[in-house]
């Protein structure tokens, strides 16, 4: 199961839809005062739609790379006119600006964060735009956050939902590999000694309004720190020899798509086959392999097709389901 131009478009055609929608809006800011009673947009006229910040960022990421992939489709022409318009310097200045702000301290830590840089790493793909050296300041920004932020995190979190570090490590590091050394030995030494002596996980998974699997994302960021040959092992001490693998990975069941916490579950469905499908490459020839490449197909078809439907969904599902069929 893979990305095909059918999908893509697909996929194109809901971003485009939800990534300039003003409304509905969960706003994640810090009143100082009645002047701080402001429209969304005033704040974040970059990333003022799609319900929320983070998930306005992802579906950016969602459109530069379906265009990365399909640049001559209609949906395409209209990515790159609607990049122009929207990634601007002065647009992107506010959106810095907004982070100068004493009480901004925490502003969509670690999710939105590790969701910007991957925006910026993906922007560095389109050579022929101005996108990422626009981004970059805004990248540079999180990117300093996060340093701070690992200095001072003495667990990790290891909830289902946004909280949750592992997640935002992964795409962080992705970012900083090859651009940041410091960063990714800070991130890899963290890592280490945050989920380096973890084993026979027995976590109460799923969570009634999870997205990410606690576990498997943990260990998809282990996969990229450690090398095959000690990730292997670990691997095995954590999920398969207790049995937690083979009776608990199983696609969950979502019972109201209309309600934003429970419609969670289809990307804990998303995120779970994306998990499985980067960590069975690292167990190649390990008859484990074969197991999470089936656990990850049974997931992503349970999912797909409630990409669209309700909007509590639909503003975010696309870019979960992209992670999993590139495996990116």
């Amino acid at each position: 199961m893979e990305l095909t131009e059918y999908i893509a478009r697909n996929f194109a055609r809901i971003a485009l839809g939800h990534v300039t929608r003003p409304y509905p809006y969960k706003d994640d800011h810090v009143f100082e005062s009645e002047a701080d009673v402001r429209p969304p947009r005033v704040a974040h006229p970059v990333f003022f739609g799609s319900y929320d910040w983070h998930s306005c960022v992802h579906g950016w990421w969602t459109l530069l790379t379906l265009r990365r992939h399909y640049p001559k489709t209609a949906e395409a022409h209209q990515i790159v006119a609607l990049a122009e318009e929207t990634f601007t310097e002065a647009k992107l200045a506010i959106e810095l600006a907004y982070l100068d702000r004493p009480t901004a301290r925490g502003f969509e830590r670690p999710y939105g964060w590790g969701w910007l840089l991957y925006l910026h790493l993906e922007a560095e793909r389109h050579a022929d735009h101005e996108w990422a050296a626009r981004l970059e300041p805004l990248a540079q920004a999180f990117a300093a956050r996060l340093r701070d932020y690992l200095r001072v995190l003495t667990y990790p979190i290891t909830v289902g939902t946004h909280f949750n570090t592992a997640f935002a490590l992964v795409l962080s590091r992705r970012w900083a590999l090859g651009r940041d050394a410091g960063l990714v030995a800070l991130i890899d030494d963290w890592v280490e000694r945050a989920f380096g002596d973890r084993s026979d996980y027995r976590g109460w998974e799923p969570g009634g309004d999870e997205f990410l699997s606690p576990v498997l994302t943990a260990a998809l960021l282990m996969a990229e720190v450690r090398p095959q040959l000690s990730f292997a092992p670990w691997f095995e001490a954590l999920v398969v020899a207790n049995g937690w693998l083979t009776r608990d990975c199983r696609p969950v069941f979502v019972s109201d798509r209309s309600d934003g916490k429970i419609a969670h579950l289809d990307g804990l469905n998303l995120s779970r086959a994306w998990c499985l499908r980067a960590i069975a490459p690292k167990l190649e020839g390990n008859e484990v392999e074969g197991l999470l490449l089936r656990l990850a197909d049974q997931h992503l078809e349970t999912a797909l097709p409630h990409v669209a439907g309700d909007y509590m969904g639909e503003h975010w599902l696309a870019s979960f389901a992209l992670l999993a069929l590139l495996r990116e």
